[in-house]
C-alpha cells in the first residue's frame, strides 16, 4: 500500500478562505465551529470528548438505533453500486459501520469522507479502508457552509450510475437551521437519500429537556476542547471565564440551543494576520452552540425545504434521533 494519500482540498478551505473566516469570527465575536477542528491537537481532543460523551459511544441503545437506521437505509437502495458521502464525517465510525452493512448486502461501495479538517478526513478514511479500497475512497476537505459548487464536486467523485446516500451525523445542531438545511436540500438529487442525526431534547417538556442535557456540554473535556482555539491565539486562562448557557434561536424558530461564551475579565489583545483585536473587560466571544430539536420540529424544518422524512428512529432516552429523508416530488 502506498504511503501517500490523495486528498482533495476545496477552495473553501484554501488558506485565504480560512484566513477570511477566522478574521470574521474574531470581528463578530462568534467563532465559526470549523476552527475547533483545525489542528491535529483539536481533532484528538474532540475524538476523546466524543468517546466519553457521545450517546452513540456510551449508550448501547443509541448504537442499536443507528444500526437499525443503517439496515433500513440499505434495504431501500436497490442499486448494486452505492456512493456514501459522509458530510462532517468526524472519525468516520458510523460511516464505516454503514459501509460494511452495504457491502455485506452485495453492493459495491465508494466513500467520500468530507470535513473541514484534514486530520479528521484522514481518520475517517482509515476507518473505512478495511471495507472500501483506496481507489474507491475519495477524501474531501471543504467547508459545507461556503462551498457553493459542492454538488458539482461530489458528482465527479464516483461512477454516475451509483446510488447516493449522504450522511450528516451530529452536524445539524451546530449550524443555523435556516442556513444549513437549504444547503443540504441543494445537494440532493431526486433519487438521493439523506440520513442524518439530530440531538433532541428528551421528555414532553422541551425547555426542561434542554436543561437536562446541559452536563453533556458543561464538562472538563468540552471546556478543554473549546478553549484550545483561544489559547492557541494567545488568550490566557486567567483572562476570563468560559460559561455555558441555554438561549433561544435568534432567528425566532422556537428552538433552543446550548451556547458557550468566554467572558473576558481583563484586557487581552491578540494579533492575527496583521490585524489586532482587543477584548476588553466585560466583553465576550461565543465559542460554540448546539441546537436541541424534537422530532416534530425536525419534520417542520425539513418540510420547508421540500424534504420528506421516510423513516425515523428515536433512542429510548429521547436524546437522539436519526432521520432518513428524500426530496419531495
Amino acid at each position: 500500500m502506498s504511503s501517500a494519500v490523495n486528498v482533495t482540498i476545496h477552495s473553501s478551505q484554501f488558506p485565504e478562505a480560512v484566513r477570511r473566516d477566522l478574521l470574521a469570527s474574531l470581528r463578530m465575536r462568534q467563532v465559526n465551529h470549523k476552527f475547533h477542528y483545525d489542528s491535529v491537537k483539536q481533532t484528538q481532543k474532540w475524538l476523546a470528548l466524543h468517546a466519553a460523551y457521545s450517546p452513540s459511544r456510551t449508550d448501547d441503545d443509541c448504537a442499536a438505533t443507528y444500526d437499525a437506521s443503517f439496515t433500513a437505509s440499505a434495504q431501500r437502495i436497490e442499486a448494486n453500486s452505492v456512493h456514501l458521502i459522509g458530510l462532517g464525517c468526524g472519525g468516520g465510525q458510523k460511516d464505516a459501520r454503514l459501509l460494511r452493512l452495504l457491502q455485506s448486502a452485495g453492493k459495491r461501495v465508494a466513500y467520500t469522507p468530507s470535513d473541514v479538517s484534514v486530520a479528521m478526513v484522514l481518520v475517517a478514511r482509515a476507518a473505512a479502508l478495511p471495507i472500501v479500497g483506496a481507489a474507491d475512497c475519495h477524501p474531501l476537505v471543504c467547508d459545507l457552509a461556503t462551498a457553493d459548487d459542492l454538488p458539482a464536486v461530489l458528482a465527479q467523485q464516483a461512477e454516475p450510475a451509483a446510488a447516493r446516500l449522504i450522511t450528516f451525523f451530529g452536524m445539524i445542531p451546530n449550524f443555523e437551521p435556516q442556513l444549513i438545511l437549504p444547503k443540504l436540500a441543494a445537494l440532493l438529487r431526486p433519487t438521493d437519500y439523506l440520513l442524518f442525526s439530530a440531538n433532541l431534547a428528551p421528555g414532553p417538556d422541551y425547555t426542561a429537556g434542554v436543561q437536562r442535557i446541559l452536563p453533556l456540554y458543561d464538562n472538563a473535556l468540552t471546556r478543554d476542547w473549546l478553549m484550545t482555539f483561544l489559547l492557541d491565539l494567545g488568550v490566557e486562562p486567567a483572562d476570563g471565564e468560559l460559561r455555558f448557557t441555554i438561549e433561544d434561536d435568534p432567528a425566532g424558530s422556537g428552538l433552543k440551543r446550548v451556547a458557550a461564551y468566554f467572558h473576558f475579565q481583563r484586557l487581552r489583545q491578540i494579533a492575527v494576520a496583521e490585524e489586532s483585536f482587543a477584548f476588553r473587560t466585560g466583553e465576550s466571544i461565543r465559542l460554540f452552540f448546539s441546537y436541541r430539536h424534537t422530532p416534530d420540529r425536525v419534520h417542520t424544518l425539513l418540510a420547508q425545504q421540500r424534504l420528506a422524512v421516510l423513516e425515523q428512529w428515536i433512542t429510548r432516552s429521547g436524546e437522539e434521533g436519526v432521520f432518513l429523508c428524500q426530496p419531495s416530488p
